[in-house]
């Protein structure tokens, strides 16, 4: 569609509900950088991650496939090195492909399609964080350590973290500037903001004031109203021994929009070289998240259940063509694919991939035509506290929820936005929800998952163990340091060096 191959810049957040940004009708939240991107973009009202999980989710988003289906269960699962990613397609098409971040990925291919890495990970690549269903709480579970830790900080490693990936997403779209390569580029930029632990800097947590801080539209519930599942992450998270007082969560929700705020100038960063350097021009940018976060609703916190803070997560698609406006149906990670390997004109017909993608693109919807879109999507909670699969789909504003070991669950968001009314099994909605199960049972065999992910684990954590033992090697990507390519070096010459690496010079008027 494009006469120009057009540029990607891929952003993503770890942990950002949609309800904690200003553009998604949050009135405390100070985003404005995103809230401009999303005034002349695309905002999707109703999207939703495919997995309440790091990982997972990321595997899902990139594969265009469901975890399920490329056995991604946990934080600790391997994504295979045999499954093409988009950023696989967009490489075999031509583009640069570059990741300056987090990704999550496990195993020893620490870049699935990508051409440079500008940085290691954030977190463990081993199978050290694999699920345990037969542990009530396992040892990388969060605790009481969250809300003791809740503030202000001046430095941390995730603050230190962030700056350097920000600092080398940068650096590489000056250095892709230059023109030195005339390939189309998709980077990738992906921060741990504003992921807990909850603390800012104290700029950030003078941005608000804490009284206008809102607290949960959901306290706690009291343990009949609460799903066996919902028990079992309290139970993980050790909630039942320290549940924090109102003061602390309004402290830890404080430092979260502080954090959201941090997230929203670094962003700022990666627009202000977009636009100096002109690249914008023909830069086509998403910004998402990779899942949400309770924030002490329902008594809850961080992920992993189906609830909308968790679930419902930020995306917002700019062009750079007009594309503004709102689309308020279902839409979810694994319809990126799509989009993007459209958007880049590939035809990926070196790949078959007709059939094979859980996602439809987006790119209809971006050029205002949302007519007979599919409004359903899909989740999946496979991990630690889960103990059997559980599944979700949501049609409209349905949502209904199916586990191997738990009651089902079913609520209509349009009458019900918090979730307070179970719907399964009352008569009036006996029909809907058998047409809702009939969607899961469709998408998946629960009794045949639920056993391929146990042994799974039992594979994992077999492996995990005895590679503790003798002498470790690690699957870690370390990163080149890429100030290393800004130095003279032979045979180029001094004034050759000095005066033709430059970007946006001029004369002074």
């Amino acid at each position: 569609m494009n006469n120009k191959p057009a540029n990607i810049l891929f952003i993503q957040a770890d942990q950002l509900a949609a309800t904690y940004l200003g553009c998604y009708g949050n009135s405390v939240s100070k985003s404005p950088v995103i809230d401009k991107l999303a005034a002349t973009g695309t905002l999707f009202d109703r999207a939703y991650t495919n997995f309440p999980l790091c990982a997972p989710s990321r595997f899902s988003m990139l594969s265009g496939k469901l975890a399920s289906a490329i056995e991604a269960y946990d934080n600790g699962a391997e994504f295979p090195s045999s499954i093409p990613t988009f950023v696989h397609h967009l490489r075999a098409q031509g583009y640069q492909t570059c990741l300056s971040g987090k990704m999550h990925f496990v195993g020893a291919d620490q870049l699935h399609g990508f051409e440079e890495r500008l940085t290691t990970d954030l977190y463990p690549s081993d199978f050290g964080w694999t699920g345990d269903w037969t542990e009530v709480v396992m040892g990388q579970s969060n605790n009481d350590s969250t809300f003791n830790g809740a503030g202000i900080c001046l430095r941390n490693p995730q603050m230190e973290y962030d700056e350097e990936v920000v600092h080398r997403a940068c650096r590489k779209l000056y250095d892709i500037a230059r023109g030195r390569d005339s390939r189309p580029f998709m980077l990738t930029v992906s921060m741990t903001h504003p992921h807990d632990p909850y603390q800012c800097r104290p700029e950030y947590w003078d941005r608000y004031l804490h009284e206008d801080i809102d607290m949960p539209a959901v306290g706690m519930l009291p343990e009949d109203k609460m799903d066996p599942f919902s028990k079992r992450l309290k139970a993980q998270y050790g909630l039942y021994e320290s549940q924090p007082d109102e003061e602390t969560v309004r402290i830890a929700r404080h430092a979260y929009y502080g954090s959201v705020s941090y997230l929203d100038d670094q962003v700022g960063r990666l627009m202000s070289v977009l636009s100096e350097t002109g690249l914008d021009e023909n830069t086509m940018i998403v910004f998402t998240s990779d899942h949400g976060d309770m924030l002490g609703e329902r008594g809850l916190w961080y992920k992993k259940c189906f609830f909308e803070n968790a679930i419902r997560i930020p995306l917002i698609i700019s062009l750079p063509q007009d594309n503004r406006g709102k689309f308020f149906k279902n839409v979810s990670l694994v319809d990126l694919f799509p989009t993007i390997l459209e958007y880049a004109d590939s035809d990926a017909g070196f790949l078959d991939i007709d059939g094979q993608l859980d996602g439809n693109s987006l790119m209809k919807v971006l050029q205002g035509q949302d007519d007979g879109w599919n409004d359903i999507v899909y989740s999946e909670s496979l991990a630690e506290g889960a103990n059997a699969a559980v599944l979700m789909v949501k049609d409209g504003a349905l949502k209904y929820t199916l586990s191997g070991v738990d009651p089902e669950q079913l609520f209509d968001l349009d009458s019900d936005p918090l979730e307070l009314n179970n719907l399964a099994g009352q008569v009036k909605y006996r029909e809907t929800q058998a047409r809702l199960k009939s969607l899961v049972e469709k998408k998946w065999d629960v009794d045949q998952l639920t056993e391929k992910v146990k042994a799974s684990q039992n594979n994992r954590l077999f492996i995990a163990a005895a590679l503790r033992q003798g002498k470790k090697a690690d699957w870690d990507y370390n990163a080149p340091d890429q100030s290393a390519n800004q130095c003279l070096r032979p045979p180029e010459t001094y004034n050759d060096w000095a005066y033709e690496n430059l970007v946006g010079f001029r004369k002074p008027d």
